[in-house]
């Protein structure tokens, strides 16, 4: 369930990643963990120049699908929140109410999809290679398989060891 996530996380950072440290639990759903599979994870990655990033994941969020991304750095913090249907919030004697993000993942990447495969046509068209390329799959291949390692092994990845 991370992949994306580890996608994401390249992009980011803006280089690639060297290392990581994959741990997990199942606390949700029983019949996850007996099926050999979790549903809840931490990722650690490290780039090659030191960046570092963290993905949590879960598959439950009983207000929605929650997708956050936030970026801290010397100057600030950048932060991309969840999309809801109205962007609404009110603020009152009582705090700050926020309507709950969208459902599903397809319902808030519509956008984001759409621009993909515009970008893939016209890459087509116009003969050049598409902004993201076979190379950035086959990256995000490699961390979720380093991330396996980790998982099954109880220890930090070098993507040294996967290349």
């Amino acid at each position: 369930m991370s992949l994306h996530d580890l996608d994401m996380a390249t992009w980011l950072l803006g280089e690639p990643i060297s290392e990581v440290s994959f741990t997990g639990s199942c606390l949700i759903d029983p019949a996850i963990g007996e099926a050999g599979d979790l549903d809840s994870v931490l990722i650690s990655l490290k780039s090659v120049s030191g960046k570092l990033a963290s993905i949590s994941n879960s598959r439950r969020a009983c207000y929605g699908y929650d997708q956050r991304i936030e970026a801290f750095g010397s100057k600030g913090m950048l932060e991309a929140r969840n999309e809801t249907d109205t962007r609404l919030r009110f603020t009152g004697e009582q705090g700050v109410m926020d309507e709950r993000p969208k459902w599903f993942f397809l319902e808030r990447y519509a956008q984001a999809f759409g621009r993909e495969v515009a970008d893939f046509v016209s890459a087509c068209q116009d003969k050049r290679a598409p902004l993201a390329g076979a190379q950035d799959g086959l990256a995000a291949l490699e961390l979720a398989e380093a991330a396996l390692i980790s998982w099954r092994e109880g220890r930090r990845v070098l993507l040294s060891e996967i290349r």
